[in-house]
């Protein structure tokens, strides 16, 4: 059997800052630097989420685009576009994970393979990388599965 690993760029603006909540204003400054600042900031992101898996025979498809665009703009697009990542979703509130570019790969794999799967069962393919820029410059790569 071939497979073959298919890339999807999608791109969303939002909000966040880097806060733990258990240090005062002062260690988080210190450790997390401008990146602290009570006003928030802001980036235009781009996330490429790439899935592997086998390719279909009759149609040639390692995924049907038609189900990893739906899942694509629900579990990205419309979780996070024109976001506080901080106040708006749940997973990076107060004293939650801090909306790193790291958390946020590893949270948009999580949430985008649990739905393939739900989707598109057996037949899902696998969640491989997920790269999320924050600007032209800075990017994190996130592969689920691998520790080292």
């Amino acid at each position: 059997m071939a497979f073959a690993s298919l890339t999807r760029r999608v791109a969303f603006a939002a909000a966040h800052r880097y806060r733990r909540p258990d240090w005062d204003d002062a260690r988080n400054a210190a450790t997390f630097g401008v990146c602290a600042r009570p006003s928030f900031h802001g980036h235009s992101y781009a996330a490429h989420v790439t899935v592997r898996g086998p390719i279909d025979e009759a149609t040639g498809f390692c995924v049907d685009l038609g189900v990893l665009d739906r899942v694509l703009a629900e579990e990205v697009r419309e979780r996070f576009d024109h976001r506080n990542l901080n106040l708006d979703v749940p997973e990076f509130a107060d004293g939650a994970q801090i909306p790193t570019g790291e958390n946020l790969a590893r949270l948009i794999a999580v949430r985008v393979q649990g739905r393939l799967e739900k989707s598109l069962g057996a037949r899902a393919p696998r969640v491989e990388r997920v790269v999320v820029a924050e600007d032209e410059t800075m990017s994190v790569t996130f592969e689920p599965g691998r520790d080292a």
